[in-house]
Formats: structure tokens, sequence, C-alpha cells
């Protein structure tokens, strides 16, 4: 997406929540200048101490769930044995909602980092391997004979064939992930915590109807995904830039 284009969607949307600030005139829904005037003076003091530590969970846990879903799915994509033995799991497994877990997760991992980053790994792990298998197993068999004609053993089409082939899946299931481990923070850090954007928005200031600090906190959360989403723009374009060839 152009900068011009975001800059004028952004200024769309911030004249949208003034209008509609002025036509309320309610102390619930304050309007964009107030917001930012509190996102301003928040970041010095706990606003930015709790965007350290929901910015270093959703980061750990994102990465985490990467390295360990991308190349499992990308085994069971080349193996169709393994790929049997594990797809019934992975069929009960997948569609269940993780975040029913988290009492329990709480119990074993406590309230801190650990049990954060562990219930939205699990969530985004089930994502990326199931995006990253079917990418692999639908690549077209052609392509992976004539590599093969040329001598390349398993390890070679992992690296030069399925690799390059399901970077591009990997990113977008990672790309679409963004949203749901955000909202997973936030619904983890709301309780049993005592930092997080989460924590903030809920208890340090809808707790105390301090509206438009709980405003720039959710202002503060948005940016968080955003910025995961330009980061995720930017790895396409390092580990995939022939996507972008017809853009030179």
């Amino acid at each position: 997406m152009r900068r011009r284009d975001l800059a004028l969607g952004t200024l769309g949307l911030l004249l949208a929540w003034q209008l509609v600030a002025i036509l309320l005139r309610v102390d619930l829904l304050p309007g964009p200048l107030a917001v930012g005037q509190a996102l301003v003076r928040e970041v010095p003091r706990a606003l930015g101490r709790h965007f350290l530590v929901s910015g270093w969970r959703v980061v750990a846990s994102i990465a985490l769930s990467m390295v360990t879903a991308v190349p499992a799915g990308l085994v069971l994509g080349q193996s169709q044995r393994l790929n049997r033995l594990f797809s019934p799991v992975v069929y009960i497994v997948y569609p269940i909602p993780k975040i029913v877990f988290l009492p329990i997760i709480l119990l074993f991992l406590g309230i801190g980092d650990s049990s954060k980053i562990f219930i939205i790994f699990l969530i985004l792990f089930f994502q990326i391997l199931v995006v990253v298998r079917d990418s692999a197993s639908a690549l077209r068999p052609e392509l992976i004979y004539s590599v093969r004609s040329l001598g390349a053993g398993r390890r070679a089409l992992f690296r030069f064939v399925y690799l390059p082939a399901t970077i591009p899946a990997a990113l977008t299931a990672l790309r679409v992930s963004v949203g749901t481990a955000i909202a997973v923070l936030f619904f983890a850090e709301t309780f049993a915590t005592t930092s997080g954007l989460g924590y903030y928005i809920i208890v340090e200031s809808w707790g105390r109807l301090a509206y438009p600090e709980m405003y720039a906190g959710v202002v503060a959360m948005s940016l968080l995904g955003l910025l995961l989403y330009f980061v995720v723009d930017w790895l396409e374009r390092r580990l995939a830039p022939w996507m972008f060839v017809r853009d030179a």
C-alpha cells in the first residue's frame, strides 16, 4: 500500500471520529485531539511501559510459532505418510478455540509472560501449520520431478523448492495471524496480570473512568498491530522479492 493512500485513510478515520464525537457530545467518546493529548502525556508514564511489555509478548509468540510451525508444515506437506499420521490430530485440535485453555495455562505457567506467550503461540501455531502444509502439498508434481531428475535429494528439495514456494503462504498466514495475536493478547492481559496494554485499558483506564486514557490505550494497541503488519510486509519484500518484480 502506498504511503499517500495510508495517510488519506488515516485522515478519513480521524475526521469521521471527530464528527461522531461532536454529534454525540458525551464524555464516553472524546475526540481524537483529546485522545492524542492523552497518548502523548501517558507514553512517558505507564503507557510506554505497557506497550513494550505487550510488544515483547506478541513478538515472542509470533516468532516462536513461525520457527516451529513452518518446518512442521513443510515436513507434513512433503511426507504423505506423516501427513496421514498427524492429520487427524490437526483436524481435531485446529477448530477448538484455544483461548478456553487460558485458565488451565495460567494454572501451570502462572500470570507472567510465559502464559500469555504460550496461549498466543498455541493459536498461531495451528493457523500457520495448516496453511504451510497445504501450500507444500499443493506443489505441482512435475516441478518436483524436474528437480529430482537433476539429482536433488530431500534436503535440496526442501531448500530450493518447498521452502521458497511456501514462503508467501507462510507470510500470508502470519499477516492474518497478527490480528488474532493482538486480540488474544488483549484478552489475556485483561485479568491475572499487572502489565500490558490490555491491563492498562481495562484496569488502569476504564476501571477509573479515564476515557481519554482508555482510548489512548486502544490507539496504542492498534498501532502495535499496524507496526507488526508493516514488519510482515517488509519481510515479504526481503524473503520473497520475486513477488514484487512487477512493481519495479
